[in-house]
């Protein structure tokens, strides 16, 4: 591995570069989202999307999507509240 592969700046974990293809449409999309949800780079939203997929790989495409709408409204103020209880029996 080259030291073009890596980048071990700022004293944490010594990283490697890949390289991902997406659409033009996937990454205007990942534009307007990740300083909107507090990002500081694209790096930064992308890397801890991958961890996600990774620590909870259970989660389904489907379960994100619910998340991620369920997250989007309360954010706007377009939803209910509900107590943590009453998420955990939600199957009751």
């Amino acid at each position: 591995m080259s030291d073009a592969d890596t980048d071990s700046g700022g004293g944490g974990p010594e990283k490697t570069n890949i390289n991902v293809r997406l659409t033009e449409t996937l990454l205007e999309d990942i534009d307007a989202t990740w300083g909107e949800e507090g990002y500081n780079s694209r790096s930064e939203f992308i890397r801890e999307t991958l961890r996600d997929a990774v620590r909870h790989p259970g989660l389904t495409r489907k379960s994100w999507k619910e998340i991620a709408a369920v997250e989007h409204a309360r954010r706007t103020g377009d939803s209910e509240t509900f107590s943590r209880d009453e998420l955990l029996n939600d199957d009751e």
